[in-house]
């Protein structure tokens, strides 16, 4: 018997409820055309807490996942020990900040589904190394050092890689990645998302397919990314799940959006 995809919804003690509650509305708005199970994982929550942010989650159906980890490892740390659990089902993974925005969403991912891809709803070209930028002349020392940081860890621009805010993945496929993975902080899960061994790049050795599907339901493979438009490009209308960086290009006015298309497809 074929196990159900399993809909990953990550929310910690950092969030604020307001992302929960927009989780929720968005996902009983739009109706996902896929049979699947929803999965909350609650991380770094207190009992009392936790009773609290649950009452919001009425009339919703979900697995209660809690994370025991007492350390901040971040969304990765909590998507391995889910994909430990759930290790041979399809998990579409969304972080606290997401949600879908368009109709029969997993149904167009679903699609392209097959045992070794991994499947992105926006990527990037952006380069750590690149945008790092000096803001205050005093801090010049610090600034030299964390570049030098960067460029063993990151690639120059172009530096293509699936944006990680949501993402489609077989759990024992994410283990395999994630094996030698430590993740102390912020830096490692940049790393995880856009480094020289980011998830992306482990797909390409392995000659795995990967690639981003927008709300029109068509698959654009690396070289077309950015014309999905789903992430910082024209008006960004074709996204199937709306993040933080999404709705913040969408808020911006032409010129700063054509700077930010700039700084993550080039001048193209």
């Amino acid at each position: 018997m074929t196990k159900k995809t399993l809909v990953v919804y990550l929310y910690t003690k950092f969030d604020k409820i307001d992302s929960l509650i927009d989780f929720k509305l968005n996902y009983l708005k739009f109706h996902s055309g896929y049979s699947h199970e929803l999965l909350i994982c609650f991380k770094l929550l207190n009992e009392n807490d936790l009773k609290l942010i649950k009452k919001h989650l009425d009339g919703i159906d979900y697995i209660s996942f809690i994370d025991d980890e007492t350390k901040n490892d971040y969304d990765f740390g909590s998507y391995k020990r889910v994909a430990l659990r759930y290790r041979e089902r399809d998990i579409f993974f969304i972080n606290s900040h997401s949600y879908p925005i368009c109709e029969k969403w997993l149904q167009k991912l679903m699609k392209y589904k097959d045992e070794n891809t991994l499947i992105g709803t926006s990527a990037s070209n952006e380069s750590l190394i690149n945008s790092t930028s000096l803001k205050k002349p005093y801090k010049i020392f610090s600034y030299l050092f964390k570049k030098l940081r960067l460029k063993k860890a990151f690639n120059k621009f172009p530096n293509p890689h699936i944006r990680t805010s949501s993402f489609l993945i077989k759990g024992q496929i994410l283990l395999d990645y994630m094996i030698n993975k430590e993740i102390n902080n912020k830096e490692d899960t940049w790393r995880i998302e856009s480094g020289k061994d980011s998830l992306t790049n482990y797909f390409e050795i392995n000659k795995f397919d990967f690639f981003v599907v927008n709300s029109d339901g068509h698959k654009f493979q690396k070289n077309q990314w950015m014309f999905s438009e789903t992430f910082n490009y024209l008006d960004q209308t074709k996204s199937i799940i709306s993040d933080k960086h999404t709705r913040k290009y969408l808020s911006l006015n032409k010129e700063d959006k054509y700077q930010n298309q700039i700084k993550t497809w080039g001048n193209n």
